[in-house]
């Protein structure tokens, strides 16, 4: 009679990893590529119909400015879930589990803190003075009654957490003052905090990693440049 040989354990599922919400400006990104476009439209004129060094030097134009204007306008993000937030800034991409995250400050830009007193200004999500009066307009509209509009535009101005960290109900949503854009994204941002902080899979170290595909093209581009222009 033959033992049975023990069956081995069968792996446990993962548990999913959730999506990351991203956050990026829309002009900062249409400005971008706008440049880019004029960048490369000038930049390859030069390298077609220039003549001796000035090929050279509008190449090296290229290296140098390309990354730069790719670094701060289309590079920008904020990503978000419920274990970490990563901020992709143009030289560096900082990675903060929601335990080590502090607090969000708003001012002139918008901030996040850890508990060292270090602070990464987050760049993809700036900070509006018109937005903020256009909003602040809108909530005055709307606590004096005015009409289907204001309560339209309060409902889209919510965050979309509610206490807690629960997603915000179509009522509670309702009864948020109204908020402009780069505001909602830091009461957002905010909640998911306080709902995660103290999450066993939203602890860990600080990290902070150099964009060097950024910064060694553009490092490369304004040595040959200065070169270029140096020897005539």
């Amino acid at each position: 009679m033959t033992t049975p040989e023990p069956q081995s354990p069968s792996p446990q599922p993962s548990e999913p990893v959730s999506k990351d919400r991203v956050y990026r400006s829309p002009a900062g990104i249409a400005g971008g590529v706008l440049l880019l476009a004029l960048a490369l439209w000038l930049g390859i004129d030069a390298l077609v119909t220039g003549e001796g060094s000035t090929r050279w030097k509008a190449l090296a134009m290229l290296v140098f400015l390309v990354p730069l204007i790719a670094a701060y306008t289309v590079r920008p993000a904020v990503f978000a879930n419920e274990d970490r937030l990563r901020v992709r800034n143009p030289f560096r991409v900082i990675v903060l589990p929601w335990g080590q995250v502090a607090a969000f400050r708003s001012s002139y830009s918008n901030e996040v803190l850890v508990p060292s007193g270090d602070k990464y200004q987050l760049w993809s999500v700036p900070v509006s003075l018109r937005g903020r009066k256009k909003a602040a307009r809108q909530e005055d509209r709307r606590a004096a009654g005015g009409g289907s509009r204001g309560g339209l535009l309060s409902g889209m101005g919510t965050s979309q957490f509610g206490p807690g960290g629960r997603r915000a109900t179509a009522t509670e949503g309702a009864d948020r003052p109204v908020r402009a854009q780069g505001d909602r994204i830091m009461d957002e941002l905010r909640d998911l905090q306080e709902a995660r902080k103290d999450a066993a899979a939203s602890q860990g170290e600080v990290t902070v990693r150099w964009a060097y595909e950024i910064v060694v093209p553009a490092v490369v581009g304004a040595v040959a440049l200065a070169v270029l222009l140096g020897v005539g």
